[in-house]
């Protein structure tokens, strides 16, 4: 039984990890019999924001702790994951990702990666273990690992991003997956296409299955 690490940063869409993202992607990984385990860093998020009135709030949250949410509780710190221990690691996408994993959406291409999150990605990578990526966070495998081949979508801004970070883009449409299987990174467009929860699920499971065939 293949395992899965699962890496998250909050709960929520503008602020944390997408939460149809998260939970389709867990989804997957126990339909295809695997097992997975659930890890965020413990530190707070970039900001809060009210989902219902777009708005940012006065209060801090932990991004720990609000993916426990996500997670029934089941849940740990990044700082105890570690490469060795599983066969693949997976960052579900969110507007959270790019503000809390790295900060590319306050800092565009001069984003500064989460030192924890960089170590794993990079830990995954020098194992030769694949890594999925979700919607925004490819762009965190490009900011990461410069040379790749990743797929956002069809969104010029973010591509043009991208190659600055020295990756190459492929466009997709709603459900693909590119797989650059000499780098073991595979990435899948979600929300940054339109997309129906339905795609978000073809989504999560084109990505797993994907993975599972390379692993």
């Amino acid at each position: 039984m293949k395992k899965f690490a699962v890496v998250l940063c909050g709960c929520g869409p503008m602020d944390g990890s997408e939460i149809h993202e998260s939970v389709m992607t867990l989804l997957a990984i126990d339909r295809n019999e695997c097992q997975y385990t659930i890890f965020a860093p413990d530190a707070d998020q970039f900001h809060v924001v009210n989902h219902y009135t777009k708005e940012v709030m006065n209060e801090k949250r932990n991004m720990l702790v609000e993916a426990a949410r996500i997670a029934r509780g089941d849940i740990h710190p990044i700082t105890e994951l570690k490469a060795a221990d599983f066969d693949a690691v997976v960052f579900p996408g969110g507007y959270g990702a790019a503000k809390n994993l790295f900060n590319y959406a306050i800092k565009g291409t001069k984003a500064v990666v989460d030192a924890e999150v960089e170590r794993v990605i990079k830990d995954f990578h020098a194992q030769h273990k694949p890594i999925g990526a979700l919607c925004i966070s490819p762009v965190l495998m490009a900011k990461v690992l410069g040379n790749i081949t990743i797929t956002v979508g069809t969104d010029e801004k973010t591509i043009h991003d991208v190659e600055t970070f020295g990756a190459q883009h492929i466009n997709t449409q709603q459900t693909e997956v590119i797989a650059d299987k000499e780098n073991m990174v595979f990435t899948t467009p979600c929300y940054m296409l339109p997309a129906t929860i339905a795609d978000i699920a073809d989504c999560a499971e084109n990505l797993i299955e994907t993975i599972l065939e390379n692993i």
